[in-house]
């Protein structure tokens, strides 16, 4: 396994424990709240739509990394994206985000390959 085969793993393995973590650690505690605004109609739909998209999103990052031909620089713009969000998050939440080695991880070895 190449280090583009291994980003993009590690970025389809996060998005998919970011949906079901973040659906049955947050959203769905977050929407059984009885909070006027949390029990508005749209704001439920947007924030779970909101969520979920985020998970997509990894996934076409994923693929995009992979795709033939996809030219360096944006593979290194990918992986940069990866490890600085990675990094941020690690120092935002002290370390307290279950997600940030993996984003971070994620991006270093997509900027191995890319670079």
């Amino acid at each position: 396994m190449g280090w583009l085969q291994l980003s993009a793993l590690i970025m389809v393995l996060t998005g998919f424990t970011h949906s079901f973590l973040g659906e049955t650690k947050l959203i769905g505690p977050l929407l059984a709240i009885d909070a006027p605004l949390v029990q508005m109609p749209l704001v439920r739909k947007v924030l779970r739509f909101a969520w979920h998209l985020t998970t997509l999103l990894m996934f076409a990052t994923a693929l995009t990394i992979l795709w033939p031909g996809t030219p360096r620089a944006v593979i290194c713009l990918i992986g940069g994206i990866w490890f600085a969000v990675g990094l941020f998050d690690g120092i935002f939440t002290k370390g307290q985000h279950v997600g940030w080695p993996m984003l971070t991880l994620a991006g270093v070895a997509a900027l191995i390959e890319g670079v």
